[in-house]
């Protein structure tokens, strides 16, 4: 006779049998630290450890669903031509039917193919391993409610949301990433919020333990329905630099988490931030006291770049220290409630700095003629691009793909070229301006008042070290070397004004840093700090000079198959990669 064999269906079922055997010990008087272990293990990581979240961008979901619509032909026009509310009107419709929309053998290009397979093998990982082997889906560069609902549709059509019942598997998790989708997100929320079977999916995706909260002097239930939302630093930070992205996260997380209250819904926030400061990056725990008050309530979702997991996690002591510290901040965040938010005044002065700094940026970003071609000649851009040192190319598609365009440039190449070549210009460029005009002609009052905000107010203290950090780490000197050296000779003059330009925001930045913050030299308030950049510095400066050297002899013999009798083109190349890699490790946060 062949017995069938066990296994453990869930980690629910695992954790009863676990349970079983530890109540009979103690029942006996026994323990078993081992067990205990155990138990703990499964209840913290159940099987899978942890769970693998699914990002794409929107673009991808709209046309694999206007290529299935042309294919059909169930709709009057092209689905690219309805607009935002024929389109969520139509989606919703489509929701709610049990008829497939997709055919099983996918007559379609390659790839739609792929988004179509992507949720089909999602489906597959749930019915093998579980449920919460993969349960989230982050939709990048979203800008309206239909981007979430087109996945939806492309999540019911492999199984992963049952219209009849409104539950699903699947949880949507929208990523807003430049400044206008941040100040849009709470409309588009809200609007998902109030469609009929939108709550209840939420219920069945993901829900928490009712617990109880002060809010107000007043104990009340907290929502159990669990609504995530992304937000973007690195695309919102290229679009308006520094000071403006990160106030319009800020005043986004505060819309969001209140139209979440007023929904009944919990929030938890992931913040998608870099290894850099001009992607959201810098010391954790500072950044997670400076969100708004009730925005965190316990829970936070934080991205950990590549570059700094060895630096943060690679030996068992450091990884204790990061995760006690994140703990900590997020602890601190939820008990201590800032009373920041409150102040009115105090955000109409962050409004006018932002939008002047924004101003500042993008006057130099965006609307300077000769900026594109300095950027892409003093900085190490060209050849970062055809590396293979990030999980994504250097521009998105679906955008217009000029060789030399800002739009359509990844944020991660953007930060990381400014960074090898000493400017770091997105993590500061534009503070220096709006605290200028802000602070007027030796208005003291204003001055005091900034210095006020510096030690009472954890967001602008975060704001004002992260740029303190960012400037000690820009070496002018070395930039100039990347615009004597790179710049062709027709184009140098214009390039010693661009230059020019940007070290006078620099000098400007940095001298009002250090009046609002008391200190004689840039991060005197860590020694610990200061010291490591200056002895990193030492060892950087030389790769910079032999960097410089390399890109030139790569760019003037472009078409020349060899340089000189034994030194080829990927050999040089090869050189660039090892300096790049070297400047990247000696400034840790780069991209």
């Amino acid at each position: 006779m062949s017995l069938q064999p066990h296994f453990y269906r869930t980690e629910q079922e695992f954790l009863a049998e676990l349970s079983l055997i530890d109540d009979n010990l103690k029942a006996s008087g026994l323990n078993c630290r081992e067990l205990d272990n155990l138990m703990c293990q499964v209840k913290i990581f159940g099987f899978n450890l942890v769970e693998l979240d699914i990002r794409q961008e929107s673009s991808r979901h709209s046309d694999a669903l206007q290529e299935v619509v042309e294919y059909l032909q169930i709709l009057p026009k092209p689905y690219s031509d309805l607009s935002e509310s024929e389109r969520s009107l139509w989606l919703a419709t489509e929701l709610q039917t049990r008829r497939p929309l997709i055919p099983a053998e996918l007559p379609f290009s390659t790839t739609t193919k792929e988004t179509i397979e992507t949720f089909r093998m999602i489906r597959r990982l749930q019915e093998e391993f579980g449920v919460n082997i993969c349960r989230t889906y982050i939709i990048s560069m979203c800008h309206d409610a239909s981007d979430l609902l087109e996945v939806l549709l492309l999540a019911k059509e492999a199984g992963l949301y049952d219209p009849s019942t409104e539950k699903g598997t699947l949880e949507v998790v929208p990523l807003f990433e430049t400044v206008n989708d941040l100040k849009r997100a709470p409309e588009v929320m809200s609007s998902l919020l109030e469609l009929p079977f939108y709550p209840n999916y939420l219920t069945s995706s993901r829900t928490e333990t009712p617990s109880v909260r002060e809010s107000d002097g007043a104990d009340e239930p907290e929502p159990t329905i669990l609504q995530e939302v992304m937000l973007g630093y690195s695309d919102s930070n290229k679009d308006s630099g520094f000071l403006s992205s990160n106030w319009e996260i800020y005043k986004a997380q505060q819309s969001l988490t209140q139209m979440a209250k007023s929904h009944g819904v919990s929030l938890r926030i992931f913040h998608g931030r870099g290894g850099s400061v001009g992607r959201g990056g810098g010391p954790a725990y500072e950044a997670i006291l400076a969100q708004p008050g009730n925005s965190i309530n316990g829970r936070i979702k934080i991205t950990e770049q590549g570059e700094v997991v060895a630096s943060k996690y690679s030996l068992p002591e450091l990884a204790l220290y990061n995760l006690e510290t994140i703990t900590t901040a997020v602890i601190q965040a939820s008990l201590l409630h800032s009373t920041m938010d409150r102040i009115e005044p105090w955000h109409e002065i962050m409004e006018q700095l932002s939008t002047r700094s924004r101003e500042q940026y993008r006057a130099l970003v965006y609307e300077q003629e000769d900026f594109v071609e300095f950027f892409h000649q003093v900085t190490p851009i060209q050849e970062i691009s055809q590396l293979q040192i990030s999980s994504r190319s250097a521009r998105r598609p679906n955008q217009p793909q000029q060789k030399k365009s800002i739009d359509s440039l990844r944020a991660i190449p953007w930060v990381f070229s400014w960074t090898q070549s000493r400017f770091l210009l997105p993590a500061w460029y534009g503070v220096g301006t709006a605290l200028q005009d802000f602070l007027g002609d030796n208005d003291g009052d204003r001055l005091s008042l900034l210095r006020y905000f510096y030690y009472k107010w954890p967001f602008f203290k975060m704001v004002i070290s992260k740029v303190e950090m960012t400037l000690s780490k820009v070496d002018l000197q070395i930039a100039h070397h990347y615009v004597d050296r790179l710049g062709t000779p027709q184009d140098i003059e214009r390039f010693e004004r661009l230059f020019e330009q940007i070290s006078q925001e620099y000098c400007l930045t940095r001298d009002l840093v250090l009046t609002i913050t008391g200190h004689k030299r840039l991060l005197d308030g860590d020694p610990g700090l200061q010291r490591s950049v200056q002895l990193r510095n030492g060892s950087i400066v030389p790769l910079n000079f032999l960097q410089v050297l390399l890109l030139k002899r790569l760019r003037q013999t472009h078409n020349a198959v060899t340089f000189g009798p034994t030194t080829t083109k990927a050999e040089l190349l090869r050189g660039a990669l090892l300096t790049i890699n070297g400047i990247a490790a000696g400034m840790r946060n780069t991209g």
